[in-house]
């Protein structure tokens, strides 16, 4: 009997775990390219590249149609004057970035935040120059 329930208590954990893992305690969900570029297609979706100028002028995902650099000094302003209706698909080049613009967004009154996991290094569509 002491089995059973030890057997239910961690089948129970991991089912919770599993459900934390799709929507992170961040606000904002990590989704791989597959993901990316089907929710890339939906209306009222931004593609959003927070990488430095120079990073985007070598290339950047096809559709990204708004740059924020976060490091740029009025990042937060440039931000606050987004759309936070809209579902934004942020990426940068690793995904280090992009998953610190994302929980900025999410702590800022975001809620449609998806961040591209691995960043523009991982992509293997499209690359615009």
């Amino acid at each position: 009997m002491k089995t059973l329930h030890t057997f239910f208590t961690l089948l129970l954990l991991a089912s919770g775990l599993m459900a934390c893992n799709a929507q992170s305690t961040t606000g904002f969900t990590n989704i791989s390219e597959k993901e990316f570029a089907e929710k890339a297609q939906a209306e009222n979706t931004i593609i959003l590249d927070v990488r430095t100028p120079q990073e985007v002028a070598e290339g950047r995902i096809a559709g990204a149609s708004l740059f924020i650099d976060i490091n740029d000094s009025q990042f937060a302003e440039k931000m606050q004057a987004l759309d936070k209706s809209k579902t934004y698909l942020v990426y940068c080049r690793s995904g280090a970035r992009s998953s610190k613009a994302s929980s900025w967004m999410a702590e800022n009154g975001f809620s449609q935040v998806y961040n591209l996991k691995g960043g523009i290094l991982g992509w293997s569509g499209t690359i615009e120059k």
